[in-house]
């Protein structure tokens, strides 16, 4: 019944040992999978910041899309406002082309009826000058 005992006691000391065994490896394991959440927890927390903040600039380039494409629209209706308006100044300016052209004609009509006034006139002058003269000398004669 002795050996028995100690046989026994062999068996619960290895029982005990094995069992002090694996609560250290599972202790340690505990450990480990702790340091793991918290390292998966931080790199969560870090995944999400990053999404946060790419939603945020996703946002703000969202409002500037918008805003530069009110600002096109602007842009586009003040273009085609000033091609209207430069549309009407061609025509304006048609206009006035051909009221210089009808001037110019009108002026050289103008010029040469008075270059034909002139020179009847000074053809007028002359014959009355050479009258004049040949009275002059007859009368002096």
């Amino acid at each position: 019944v002795a050996m028995e005992t100690v046989s026994l006691e062999h068996q619960i000391q290895s029982v005990q040992r094995h069992i002090a065994f694996l609560k250290k490896e599972q202790m340690e394991l505990l450990h480990d999978l702790h340091l793991e959440i918290l390292r998966l927890q931080k790199h969560c927390s870090e995944l999400t910041h990053d999404l946060e903040m790419k939603e945020l600039e996703a946002r703000q380039q969202d409002v500037l899309d918008r805003e530069l494409e009110e600002k096109c629209r602007v842009m586009e209706a003040q273009l085609q406002e000033k091609e209207k308006d430069n549309l009407e100044l061609r025509k304006e300016l048609q206009h006035k082309e051909t009221l210089v052209a009808a001037l110019r004609s009108s002026l050289r009509s103008k010029e040469r009826r008075f270059l034909e006034e002139l020179k009847r006139r000074s053809h007028r002058v002359t014959i009355l000058d050479t009258e004049l003269q040949k009275q002059t000398e007859a009368a002096a004669y």
